[in-house]
């Protein structure tokens, strides 16, 4: 148990010092966030108003609030995953440097070497989210703050399963990466499509009906789901209660993504948290059985 601990903080210890690993998990939330200082933001606000009778003024902070809310859900969904793959690149790094090789050649099992990539991993991750999550609270703060404490937990359940997601994803496409050049393209494939196919760049219901299909079937649809449920909810509520009709109101959340069809179904609220966590046990199953099988190999 000492060793797992000691490996599991030499990970964590070895991303944050490695600038150029760093640097690298925050390239998608930055880009992120400039898209939508100079595009995305116009956009998101013409949207929104496009629900809003001329004739009807709601306040400037309710549509500041919804939109931070969009921008934010987004933003998570996206760190989430891109961040896991990123911190998680160590584990290709050291078999590139050979420190990998001396590792497993020590009478260290393989099974606590995988569980320390693998919650080294976890918690790099979620030591950026939820440090981007207290972001997203003060700016909302400052713009239009809609949030109930319900809804604030709700995100930090959505971040961490999403961060268990990621990580189980990339612990497994990792394990078949072993040079310089894999890293970087495994990094720049991440970080520029994941945002598109999870519905976080652009609503999923802006796409044609086959890709909104075949988006359906990836578990990252639903954590981005749940995050733009949970941050818009609040603002959402007031909309409803004091200004827009059910009709608008129904426009907004097929807009605006806080729910995803599976077809013909609607997939409540419960079952995306079904869907998420059997992907997660279901990748960590893969990558326990890779670990197990590459163990039993080097014995023959």
């Amino acid at each position: 148990m000492n060793t797992f601990f000691t490996l599991t903080q030499r990970n964590t210890k070895l991303f944050f010092k490695d600038k150029g690993l760093f640097l690298t998990s925050l390239v998608t939330p930055m880009i992120l966030i400039l898209l939508f200082i100079t595009f995305l933001g116009n956009v998101y606000r013409d949207s929104l108003k496009a629900f809003i009778p001329a004739e009807l003024n709601v306040p400037n902070d309710l549509i500041e609030g919804f939109v931070g809310g969009w921008l934010f859900s987004s933003l998570l969904a996206v760190c989430c995953v891109t961040i896991s793959f990123c911190s998680n690149l160590l584990m290709v790094q050291d078999k590139v440097t050979g420190a990998y090789t001396d590792l497993t050649t020590s009478p260290l099992k393989r099974s606590v070497l995988a569980l320390s990539y693998y919650i080294s991993t976890c918690a790099s991750t979620l030591i950026i989210c939820f440090t981007a999550f207290g972001i997203c609270l003060i700016y909302l703060s400052q713009t239009g703050f809609f949030l109930s404490l319900q809804d604030i937990l709700l995100t930090c359940l959505d971040v961490f399963l999403l961060v268990l997601f990621g990580t189980a994803l990339s612990s497994v496409v990792n394990f078949f990466l072993s040079t310089q050049g894999q890293i970087s393209a495994v990094s720049a494939i991440i970080s520029s499509a994941y945002g598109f196919i999870c519905g976080a760049y652009i609503p999923v219901s802006q796409f044609s009906d086959g890709i909104r299909k075949f988006i359906s079937f990836l578990p990252g649809t639903y954590g981005t789901s749940l995050l733009h449920n949970h941050l818009l909810r609040g603002a959402i509520s007031e909309l409803e209660k004091n200004y827009l009709p059910a009709e608008a109101i129904s426009g907004i959340k097929t807009a605006f993504d806080t729910g995803v069809e599976f077809f013909d179904h609607t997939v409540t609220e419960t079952e995306m948290y079904i869907i998420l966590s059997c992907s997660i046990l279901i990748l960590i199953a893969v990558y326990v059985g890779l670990n197990y099988a590459h163990s039993l190999k080097r014995k023959v």
